[in-house]
């Protein structure tokens, strides 16, 4: 007979996942928050879940952007333009290239030498 140590989650314990509303559903709750008479609101916001400044940031995206405003927005990074990939790939060519260019003058510059060491040379012994 053998023990199991392992660790049993408690459900309410367990991370909560952050809700997600559409853009029809944050329409139609604001319409509806915004039905109630004063003294209601508090606690139809808290049976909902929901906090005012929520509803403000939807009003505010409403008036902004009116119903595109209230859609999820997506996550993740933004696609990279084109243009900015070819522009990165362009300058790290013309860096390879500069590098490039760099090493054939020091190389020419290096065979003038040998050249000039080598002609010296010869007309010593020519001497």
């Amino acid at each position: 007979m053998s023990k199991s140590y392992g660790v049993e989650p408690e459900p309410n314990l367990e991370r909560r996942t952050r809700r997600q509303f559409s853009g029809a559903e944050k329409k139609r709750l604001i319409e509806e928050m915004d039905a109630l008479p004063h003294g209601d609101k508090g606690a139809w916001l808290r049976r909902n879940g929901l906090y005012a400044g929520q509803l403000a940031n939807w009003r505010k995206a409403l008036a902004e952007s009116r119903a595109r405003g209230l859609e999820p927005k997506t996550g993740g990074r933004k696609a990279a333009d084109p243009r900015d990939r070819e522009f990165d790939r362009l300058r790290r060519d013309k860096a390879q290239l500069e590098q490039r260019l760099q090493t054939a003058e020091e190389l020419i510059d290096l065979q003038k030498k040998l050249s000039g060491l080598l002609d010296r040379a010869r007309d010593k012994n020519e001497r």
